[in-house]
């Protein structure tokens, strides 16, 4: 079978390699994937900020069909729909494995990252790690599973009110999941962006999030303070991995309000305002991945309609396009990219 392997570390090296079809071994699934979604960590991967297990085949969000499984596991059979959280492997005994939160797990072993991916025909899961796909959620919306899943983590590691309003910068496939999240809550949202991001903020008045601004247009701090009066916003979630936007967002909210992190940065030192911290008695906390906990309730969020995930989707490409689809990404074409493995 052919998959879209990242060869070594740096800019590049990514190219269609040759691999043998893998099989399950016990507690394990085989899945045909039949899309799978580019990541903005598969693009700091691709330009060498973000290190992987090189050599791996990358992809870690995906839908397919179970064609078989290893002893063990009786929870899946073949011609189930299924998606898969990214987790492989983890040690299974340490504190955080031990309260769930085995996204923080050191020894953690990600599918696309440390262990081969779904840029590919077949991938192997962990039985723990494989989600049925509810009879509303298709193999387009399935591969979105993993990222609204890291927004649901990133929105219930904060409190949000009814009324509340929210401020999420960077309107982006993670920007714009978190926004119907947040929304999902009762609160009112606003997502920012810049002109380079006018397919992606049309997209957000399409998916109803209150306000859709234009920062380099409109004046953001004006709009908050007239939403609160003058107070500033409950909640900021930065989704954009900008510096600039980090600062923006602590600068956005009210005395004792709730920041999270989560974008990544391309380079991890930053200039962040600790001042503003300390001034304005802000919490802020980081958000890493996903983790079980947040696979159904995220099913369930597009089962129902509340969060919409598919209209995201605006181009599909086969694994031999990755150029192709690299460039709509970086040039603002894109909101998200699927790709598809090629026949056997």
């Amino acid at each position: 079978m052919k998959a879209l392997v990242k060869t070594e570390h740096g800019f590049g090296h990514l190219e269609i390699q040759d691999k043998p079809e893998p099989e399950a071994g016990r507690g394990q699934v085989k899945i045909e994937v039949k899309c799978a979604g580019v990541c903005g960590s598969d693009i700091h991967t691709y330009e060498g900020h973000y290190k992987v297990a090189t050599p791996v085949t990358l992809g870690h969000e995906f839908a397919g069909v179970v064609v078989d499984v290893g002893e063990d596991v009786t929870e899946f059979k073949t011609g189930d729909r299924v998606t898969s959280e990214t987790t492989y492997s983890i040690c299974g005994t340490c504190r955080y494995c031990q309260s769930g939160d085995y996204n923080l797990c050191n020894h953690r072993k990600g599918l696309g990252t440390q262990q081969d991916g779904g840029f590919t025909n077949y991938v192997i899961a962990r039985k723990e790690s494989v989600h049925h796909l509810p009879e509303k959620v298709d193999f387009q919306a399935g591969a979105m599973t993993e990222p609204l899943a890291c927004t649901y983590h990133a929105v219930e590691k904060t409190t949000i009110n009814e009324n509340d309003v929210v401020v999420v910068i960077g309107p982006g496939p993670i920007g714009l999941l978190t926004a119907q999240t947040a929304k999902s809550k009762g609160a009112t949202v606003v997502i920012t962006g810049l002109s380079a991001d006018k397919v992606r903020l049309d997209k957000a008045k399409e998916l109803n999030i209150d306000y859709a601004v234009n920062t380099q247009e409109e004046d953001i701090n004006q709009l908050i303070n007239s939403l609160t009066e003058g107070y500033g916003a409950d909640v900021v979630f930065e989704c954009s991995g900008a510096p600039p936007a980090a600062n923006q967002g602590l600068a956005l909210l009210r005395k004792k309000g709730q920041y999270s992190q989560v974008g990544i940065f391309a380079q991890p030192e930053i200039q962040f305002d600790l001042e503003k911290i300390i001034q304005k008695e802000i919490r802020v906390v980081g958000s890493r991945s996903q983790k079980s906990a947040d696979w159904e309730p995220s099913l369930h969020l597009m089962n129902t309609g509340v969060v919409q995930a598919k209209p995201l989707v605006t181009h599909e490409y086969d694994i031999t396009q990755w150029e192709e689809a690299y460039q709509a990404i970086k040039q603002g074409e894109a909101i998200k990219v699927l790709l598809t493995p090629l026949p056997e």
